[in-house]
């Protein structure tokens, strides 16, 4: 288990900054502490060219550290996956329509508040893995799926705070990818 983590004042964070303080006027240490951390933007997504709809895969971008849910080369990621998006203020307003309906960058930029299991909120770095918004043990990495079979890994990620969750692992067992571990 992580060690939890200081009010957000102790990190040199003003308090409650996510509330009061415009997303384009945040520090750069309040902007990356916005992060819940659940992996949800790492996931690979199908956009219908037409209608611009969205569709979330459990494959999760190469760097996803499928435990952590965490980049496994953030600093650097680019240098590995030169489409991966960098998030800023200036890019938030393009490319808000295929974050996850949880993420706290998209929810802030709709004048949505952030989730009570959000870790800002919460004060515990793991409250997304324990209310099952993280993606941890339900994904599957790019480099074992072909991007063609990708559509047959979409899941639902409706923003409805339970079922993400549990319709995670259930559809990777459904799909015979079980729990990440042995083939079967």
């Amino acid at each position: 288990m992580r060690a939890r983590r200081p009010p957000p004042v102790a990190q040199g964070l003003r308090s409650r900054f996510w509330e009061r303080i415009p997303l384009a006027a945040m520090r750069p240490a309040e902007w990356e502490a916005l992060c819940d951390g659940c992996g949800r933007c790492c996931l690979n997504k199908l956009e219908d060219p037409d209608t611009h709809e969205v569709a979330y895969t459990r494959v999760a971008c190469r760097l996803l550290d499928a435990e952590t849910c965490r980049c496994s080369r953030y600093a650097s990621r680019r240098t590995y996956v030169p489409d991966c998006v960098v998030l800023t203020p200036a890019t938030i307003g393009r490319v808000a329509y295929w974050m996850p309906p949880t993420c706290a960058y998209r929810c802030l930029h709709e004048g949505r508040p952030l989730a009570p299991w959000h870790p800002l909120v919460s004060g515990d770095p793991d409250s997304v893995h324990a209310a099952g918004i993280s993606v941890a043990g339900w994904t599957v990495p790019e480099y074992e799926v072909a991007e063609e079979e990708w559509e047959d890994h979409i899941v639902d990620l409706d923003g409805d705070e339970d079922a993400p969750g549990r319709a995670g692992p259930a559809l990777a067992a459904a799909a015979g990818g079980g729990d990440g571990g042995e083939e079967g």
